[in-house]
């Protein structure tokens, strides 16, 4: 029984890299769909319907347009699996140990210093200064998506160097939302979310039923909403407390499912009907408490993030007007070079240079099956900081005409970082697959 259970997080780890890539096409799908919704004759369609009112119940807290239900509805959902992916990875994962973790934190940490340094210094004054958070943050599942693209050319250890890596990217990112990107405080909605926070830990603890987290959790994520932080931190906080240890270990399960299945063999026998049924009851009640809510968490929602919720997202985000005078725009701005610099630069210098200085003073060991061309060509990838990039961008700007140049150039350094670094790492590891 005991390798079935070991095995386990390596499982969870390829249905997730799995998902994240095979959603990375519909992503793709969907940001071209909006493109090309956005510059058609029929784009004021387009911009309308995300401005659609929409409103559930008689409370103006659930009172919104449909472009914030999504931001600040569904993606709560998308930030809830990265909580569970980043307890994962600190419990049982590549982040459990700081020998572990050390490489992918230090590389992390280089590729949201550097390339927020690198805007700051472009845009020091005027009203692109707000925006540094833009080029911090990668998007996993297209950064995964063209590793995939690479096939056994990749060492395992580099796809897991880069998960971890986007992980800890993620944390950065969501921490910048929560202290940077709030505008107002309500300090008795925020001790209501606190009040709810000690509910969700206690239930964490009791090992409650998902159906009584899921209702708490709820209540959770509109308190955090009506407190001014941004609800998607609810979203995190939620998969960061959901319970990752399962009520029964494996043999545990042995233990108990053996007598419970004579007796329904006798009950089936003695064609006890009534009592086979309650029996088959106790013994899905003992699967369920093999499965943490964790787990029963991330396996029910990361589908519907990949394939609905993110393309969703980029179908309202990625839509911008491409005409000449915002082309003209774009090219000439300070915060689209800065966020252009910040992502390809930046990032790929960043988290070279900084996992270089890690390793030659002994802070963190090279993993086997890395090298330093593969190091690189990971910080090329994490440019392509598409979904969260395009998140703050909405964030950080009120001006529309802003907000579409932060566009315009998050959809160009996503797209150029995705080929340099697609192109370096084929030609460079090509040795290394002929080897293997």
């Amino acid at each position: 029984m005991g390798k079935p259970f070991l095995s386990r997080p390596k499982s969870m780890l390829e249905r997730f890299v799995h998902s994240e890539t095979s959603g990375s096409v519909l992503l793709f799908a969907a940001t071209v769909a909006a493109l090309v919704w956005a510059n058609s004759p029929w784009s004021a369609s387009y911009f309308a319907l995300w401005k659609l009112p929409l409103q559930l119940g008689r409370r103006p807290l659930l009172s919104m347009d449909l472009h914030h239900w999504i931001d600040d509805g569904l993606m709560v959902l998308f930030f809830l699996v990265v909580g569970l992916e980043i307890k994962r990875e600190i419990v049982k994962g590549e982040l459990a140990s700081f020998r572990q973790a050390a490489l992918p934190i230090m590389a992390a940490l280089g590729g949201m210093i550097l390339p927020a340094v690198i805007y700051f210094a472009l845009n020091r004054h005027g009203a692109g200064a707000h925006g540094w958070g833009i080029p911090m943050a990668t998007d996993i599942g297209f950064a995964l998506g063209i590793l995939a693209l690479l096939g056994k050319r990749i060492p395992s250890s580099l796809r897991v160097f880069m998960l971890a890596l986007a992980i800890v990217d993620d944390v950065g990112a969501i921490l910048v939302i929560a202290f940077f990107y709030t505008p107002s405080i309500s300090l008795l909605a925020l001790a209501a979310a606190g009040g709810l926070l000690l509910v969700l830990i206690g239930l964490s603890v009791r090992r409650a039923p998902l159906a009584v987290y899921s209702v708490v959790g709820i209540c959770f994520w509109a308190a955090v909403l009506s407190s001014g932080v941004h609800a998607t931190i609810a979203g995190v906080i939620l998969g960061l407390v959901a319970p990752i240890t399962p009520k029964y270990r494996p043999e545990q399960l042995a233990e108990s499912a053996e007598p419970l299945l004579k007796n329904f063999r006798d009950q089936i026998l003695s064609q006890n009907k009534t009592s086979a049924e309650a029996t088959i009851t106790e013994l899905d009640e003992l699967l369920r408490g093999t499965d943490s809510i964790a787990e029963r968490l991330e396996r029910s929602v990361h589908p519907w993030v990949c394939f609905l919720i993110l393309p969703l997202f980029a179908l309202a985000s990625a839509g911008t007007a491409l005409s000449t005078t915002q082309l003209k725009l774009a090219y000439s701005s300070p915060i689209a070079l800065g966020i252009f610099l910040g992502l390809l630069v930046g990032k790929a210098v960043g988290i070279t240079l900084l996992s270089f200085l890690a390793v030659k003073f002994k802070i963190a060991a090279m993993a086997d099956g890395l090298t330093w061309n593969g190091i690189a060509g990971v910080g090329l990838l994490a440019g392509v900081g598409f979904t969260v990039a395009l998140f703050i961008s909405g964030l950080s700007f009120e001006d529309p005409t802003l907000v579409a140049i932060a566009k315009v150039a998050v959809l160009a350094v996503s797209l150029s970082a995705g080929c340099v670094g697609y192109l370096y790492l084929r030609f460079t590891l090509k040795n290394n697959s002929i080897q293997s």
